[in-house]
């Protein structure tokens, strides 16, 4: 007699349970991760394109006209910190976002980014 290689119907259950359980939860995260990059975007050209003598209003305006248009709610103007490194503005910010799972089960991301050219990217 011959042994049988291969799933059985239960491992495929099981393989298949947790590839749609990844996939839910990666359709929960990516919009959030899209707004986080978006978020990005628009500061470094905020940044980039604003005079070395702008105000810091004058650059929460600017933001305020490009989160309108990208529909960027998570962070508002408010929590922009603005600072000069020798004559480049640095926009930065942080938040952290809440996305509901099931039930009572969330999982809660922290994003910051800023504008600096230096920046690197933390790995947790």
């Amino acid at each position: 007699m011959k042994n049988q290689k291969g799933l059985s119907l239960i491992g495929l259950m099981l393989v298949g349970a947790v590839v749609i359980g990844v996939a839910i939860v990666g359709m929960k995260v990516v919009p959030s991760a899209i707004e986080y990059f978006t978020i990005q975007k628009n500061i470094k050209k905020i940044a980039s394109s604003s005079p070395p003598g702008s105000s810091v209003a004058e650059i929460k305006k600017a933001y305020i006209a490009s989160s309108t248009i990208d529909d960027t709610s998570s962070i508002g103007p408010e929590d922009l910190e603005v600072s000069k490194e020798g004559n480049e503005i640095v926009i930065s910010f942080s938040y952290s976002k809440k996305i509901p799972l099931a039930g009572n089960v969330s999982l809660v991301i922290d994003y910051a980014g800023s504008s600096a050219s230096n920046q690197r990217a933390l790995v947790d």
